[in-house]
């Protein structure tokens, strides 16, 4: 697999957004790359591929602005560029919360690395003996594919809901750890500072979201795949790309695939065997994706 896709965000103060996104697009355009960057007064959020040469150009050119030197990209592999084009976008939120007191870039909630985390489930509890409840902040199309085992999911339909389904459900997390999870980590991040500045306390971020955990770990309490917002739609535990859509499917994705950096819900009707279930299904193969009933397993 020739093709290196790049995830990444910062939140960090920016002001010179329009300047900032021309000089994105001509490094961009100089070195072929395809994929989504969003910038923002809070930040940037990018989604990218190319060759390994070209990309580790780009992220060498990136961290060249002290604004962006502490930008650790997460990476996995595929046969094909998944986007079409480039696109880089001005938005008011790199990820959209519609909570205006979260300012990240003013500072984070506390991290959890993906080392601990594997602990910690393996335990079943933090290292104060508290009980661990793993928290999806990820969208219900996304969580039907894969999840961590035993997860409180919401079944978002925007990540802008997740501020109402905490409200309503705050009593769960009384005297317990929270972790709060996505795919990169930017939603989490929100997420735990959000549930911070409602009083809770014990919220950790996952440092990386599950593209880091799979690639820092053996994928232990995984269970399923990641949906990546791309044409690849999915990656396993191993971050290898799942078997390609059905051809009728796959126009369909495309939509979602170039607006990568800012999750909404995809054209895409997704096989049915990623639908939520609550009835076991039959056995899967390496190449089916995951069912809900699968999915709430719980183990190693």
């Amino acid at each position: 697999m020739s093709i290196v896709n790049l995830a990444a965000y910062r939140f960090v103060s920016l002001h010179d957004l329009p300047m900032l996104r021309e000089r994105m697009r001509e490094r961009c355009a100089l070195l072929d790359l395809k994929g989504t960057i969003l910038l923002a007064p809070e930040g940037i959020n990018l989604f990218l591929a190319g060759s390994r040469e070209r990309v580790d150009a780009f992220i060498g050119w990136l961290h060249e602005d002290p604004r962006f030197a502490a930008i650790v990209p997460r990476e996995s592999l595929s046969d094909t560029v998944p986007f079409r084009r480039l696109r880089v976008r001005l938005k008011q939120e790199i990820i959209t919360m519609r909570q205006p007191a979260i300012r990240p870039e003013g500072g984070r909630a506390p991290a959890l690395d993906a080392a601990t985390l594997q602990r910690w489930l393996a335990q079943g509890h933090d290292d104060a003996g508290r009980e661990l409840v793993m928290l999806d902040t990820r969208n219900d199309y996304e969580t039907a594919l894969g999840a961590f085992a035993g997860a409180v999911d919401y079944r978002l339909a925007s990540f802008t809901g997740f501020p109402a389904a905490i409200a309503a459900d705050r009593g769960r997390y009384d005297g317990k750890t929270v972790v709060s999870y996505c795919t990169g980590g930017i939603r989490c991040e929100k997420a735990a500072l959000h549930m911070r500045d409602l009083g809770m306390s014990h919220v950790y971020q996952l440092e990386g979201g599950i593209l880091n955990y799979l690639e820092q770990t053996d994928g232990a309490y995984w269970r399923g795949d990641c949906f990546v917002f791309d044409e690849r739609v999915a990656v396993d535990k191993r971050l290898r790309a799942r078997p390609p859509l059905p051809r009728g499917e796959r126009a369909g994705v495309r939509g979602r695939a170039d607006d990568a950096a800012e999750p909404g819900r995809p054209s895409i009707a997704l096989p049915a065997s990623t639908r939520p279930s609550s009835h076991p299904s039959p056995q899967r193969g390496e190449g089916a994706y995951a069912t809900r009933a699968e999915l709430d397993w719980s183990g190693a």
